[in-house]
């Protein structure tokens, strides 16, 4: 079995931000979601597990961070296009998101991020493989 992925991430309402992510198109494993968290499908190998604020506190000591005052971690996540990078923006917009800082356009790496209902930081991008060097 090769490794998976799960981000934890904290929201104050499980139906908002379920509505919010099914807006952008992902969905949600019945089998591990209740009352107190969802787990969203991203891929057959990331998950983010969406878990309300008094739920999520339980795994941790210390505090829950606010994302709409402080960001820890930008959850970055590529696509298979330009176009594809553009979408997803406009979908997170147009469901509530707010888009958190200009497009970025390197000619070989295009992105743009948005700031989810909670204010956790998402960034998609395409980036052109034939523009990456091969390791040695």
């Amino acid at each position: 079995m090769g490794t998976k992925i799960f981000v934890n991430l904290p929201v104050e309402s499980l139906d908002r931000a379920v509505g919010f992510f099914t807006k952008l198109g992902y969905t949600f494993n019945p089998q591990f979601t209740d009352a107190n968290a969802t787990c969203m499908v991203i891929s057959e190998d990331i998950y983010a597990m969406l878990l309300v604020k008094p739920y999520f506190k339980g795994f941790i000591k210390k505090e829950v961070a606010d994302a709409t005052k402080t960001t820890q971690v930008i959850i970055a996540l590529t696509v298979d296009s330009r176009a594809a990078v553009d979408s997803l923006l406009e979908k997170a917009l147009a469901a509530g998101a707010k888009e958190s800082k200009e497009k970025m356009d390197q000619g070989f790496m295009y992105q743009r991020s948005f700031e989810d209902l909670d204010g956790h930081q998402w960034e998609s991008f395409w980036m052109d493989p034939s523009a990456v060097a091969p390791q040695q």
